[in-house]
């Protein structure tokens, strides 16, 4: 586990106003990126988390799920899959790229640049688990068990 990554002490934009990540008032964070709003794995992935909000808040975590769709389009995705969770806009993938997130996939013969799915855990601001080549079904209950057994630790 790379534990250099640091939250970024910055503004970003969301859903629901802007977010400094580094000084979040929740004790456990959990940022995740996904490829693009309103595609098959994305939307398992954001429902996921949605319906297991309520387990993560009890547990004083907070969710961030982040692409390099605008705001505009995650609100369109939030109203269209009554989200619960906020989604970070990150257009010019400053996060993306402080995650190492965008890695070359292969679309249909062709290699582009893209979002590798992929999940981080942090508590008090320092990272503790990551997952990189997430699949997108059960993920969200996978890491509701990881934060429960990190926080019994």
């Amino acid at each position: 586990m790379s534990d250099s990554i640091q939250l970024p002490d910055q503004l970003f934009p969301t859903t629901n106003g802007e977010i400094n990540l580094a000084t979040s008032a929740a004790e456990w964070l959990i940022i995740y990126f996904y490829p693009k709003d309103n595609t098959p794995g994305c939307t398992t992935q954001a429902v996921g988390f949605s319906c297991l909000k309520d387990q993560f808040e009890a547990l004083n975590c907070h969710i961030y799920g982040v692409s390099r769709d605008s705001v505009k389009a995650h609100q369109n995705f939030t109203e269209k899959q009554n989200l619960s969770i906020d989604l970070i806009s990150d257009k010019e993938e400053v996060l993306c790229k402080h995650f190492d997130v965008i890695k070359e996939k292969n679309m249909y013969g062709k290699k582009v640049m893209g979002i590798e799915r992929s999940t981080f855990i942090f508590h008090q601001g320092q990272l503790v688990k990551e997952y990189r080549k997430v699949k997108a079904a059960g993920h969200a209950e996978a890491v509701l068990e990881d934060l429960k057994a990190l926080q019994n630790a």
